[in-house]
């Protein structure tokens, strides 16, 4: 699965990813209207963006630079329920423009990727408190 250190991807199946991926969150009915407000009309800027990320995230070149959780804490009509639906979108699109052996890393880091951003997004530790009570 690995080549060395680094992930059995490259830079070409990232970008096929990242261009395929986003154009099927533009047409989604629950992500486009989303993704639309915070992108607007250009998306490439953005698309560099998620290339840098996957690559830094699969290749560990350390391209990216963004600060993720400040962009997703602006997002304030988000819900836990667009998390689930990119996570299907995304794990449709691995599987049908990645290498077997790349694939379930992809999935693997996207998941963990989207719960550490769901974690900081809509944690409410009153309600976790409550949780933890209770399993007592």
């Amino acid at each position: 699965m690995t080549q060395g250190d680094k992930m059995a991807t490259s830079e070409a199946e990232i970008e096929t990813l990242v261009r395929t991926f986003y154009g099927r969150i533009r047409e989604d009915e629950m992500l486009g209207p989303v993704f639309a407000r915070a992108i607007g009309e250009d998306w490439e800027p953005h698309l560099l963006k998620m290339m840098d990320f996957w690559s830094s995230v699969m290749l560990t070149t350390g391209r990216y630079h963004g600060r993720p959780m400040p962009a997703h804490m602006r997002l304030k009509d988000v819900t836990p329920a667009h998390f689930d639906r990119w996570l299907t979108l995304f794990g449709q699109t691995v599987d049908e423009v990645c290498a077997a052996e790349a694939a379930p890393a992809f999935k693997e880091r996207a998941h963990r990727i989207a719960g550490s951003l769901q974690l900081g997004m809509f944690f409410n530790p009153a309600t976790a408190e409550g949780r933890a009570r209770a399993a007592d």
